[in-house]
């Protein structure tokens, strides 16, 4: 049976953030009766990326609501009358976690307990609450399908492990409808500059790369899945029921070295001059913590879903890189400073 999302009220927790921003339009052209983003509360009153939409139209059916997935009561207030919850609110930067591992616990794990007790007292219809491959660590086969075993690699993914163990035991225990969604490595444009890819064209366009690009360790290799994929992802795995009570992949079934996507990044964005790529130190994961191969099966979500990605590596790297050309966009990067 597959379910009307237009016909339903969403919420989608990390709305400001990059996928989240995406989703969150996607939701709108779906024309769902309601739409509402939950954004991390500060005292600038920013939305993040949801500050970028000009469209007053959009905005206006956007309805915002600031909090902290870390207090169960704004949690549970944000709930209220919502059918469908996508839940996206996380720390995500690995390096970060090394320095604060407390903090992911308490957003990760316990933000995605407060969504679960919310959900299951409100009696949502359906609960997506996102996981990332880097739960898996490093792969030990290949493609990694969702029978692999987990290994907490870093404090990030040890928290993210918590999580997801945490909404498979509502599940079982409350048979509330919750769906794991797992990405791989997305990227497009919004991305952190945290992330691989904005951190090599920007520092392409800015002209801090001129004649070298800092990188961590080049031979890790990842299974890029462009944004526009991925939420699509999410949207079809909310519609279908058969997807209740399942962990599911968002890959694209293939893999590419650090080394060779900076390569391609660099001829695609065209530099006349010879870049150099180099790896800088303060970008290196601990020895046991770097995630060494990333290649994910999305056999699961083939069969259970009507998903199929649309994006080559090409079209979407073509695609971000337009968005990050253009100024407005690039200026809000500081491509000279490690973004931890």
């Amino acid at each position: 049976m597959m379910m009307n999302l237009a016909s339903k009220s969403v919420l989608v927790t990390g709305a400001e953030g990059f996928i989240g921003s995406h989703l969150l339009e996607r939701l709108l052209e779906l024309g769902c009766k309601r739409v509402r983003a939950f954004v991390l509360y500060n005292s600038f009153n920013s939305w993040g990326w949801l500050d970028t939409i000009t469209s007053k139209e959009i905005k206006d059916r956007i309805e915002i609501f600031t909090g902290d997935v870390r207090d169960p009561h704004g949690v549970d207030q944000a709930m209220e009358g919502i059918d469908v919850v996508f839940h996206l609110a996380a720390l995500i930067a690995i390096p970060y976690s090394y320095h604060s591992p407390d903090t992911y616990v308490d957003t990760n794990v316990k933000g995605t307990l407060n969504i679960l007790q919310a959900a299951k007292r409100h009696k949502c219809e359906r609960v997506l609450v996102t996981s990332t491959s880097e739960v898996y660590g490093t792969a030990q086969y290949v493609p990694i399908d969702e029978k692999h075993p987990f290994q907490g690699q870093s404090p990030y993914s040890a928290s993210k492990i918590g999580a997801d163990r945490m909404a498979e035991s509502f599940y079982r225990s409350f048979n509330l409808p919750v769906t794991i969604v797992r990405p791989f490595n997305t990227y497009g444009p919004r991305q952190s500059a945290r992330a691989v890819i904005p951190t090599i064209i920007t520092q392409l366009l800015d002209g801090v790369g001129e004649k070298r690009i800092k990188l961590g360790s080049l031979h890790p290799t990842r299974d890029l899945l462009y944004v526009k994929d991925t939420v699509e992802g999410f949207i079809e795995i909310a519609k279908s029921d058969r997807t209740i009570g399942e962990e599911i992949n968002i890959a694209t079934k293939s893999e590419i070295s650090v080394g060779d996507l900076a390569t391609k990044i660099i001829q695609l964005v065209d530099r006349k001059e010879k870049v150099e790529v180099v790896t800088d130190e303060i970008r290196l994961r601990p020895e046991k913590s770097e995630v060494e191969r990333l290649f994910g099966d999305n056999t699961k979500i083939m069969a259970l879903t009507k998903w199929r990605p649309q994006y080559d590596l090409l079209s979407g790297l073509s695609e971000t890189i337009a968005w990050f050309a253009k100024k407005e966009n690039l200026s809000r990067y500081k491509s000279s400073i490690y973004n931890v």
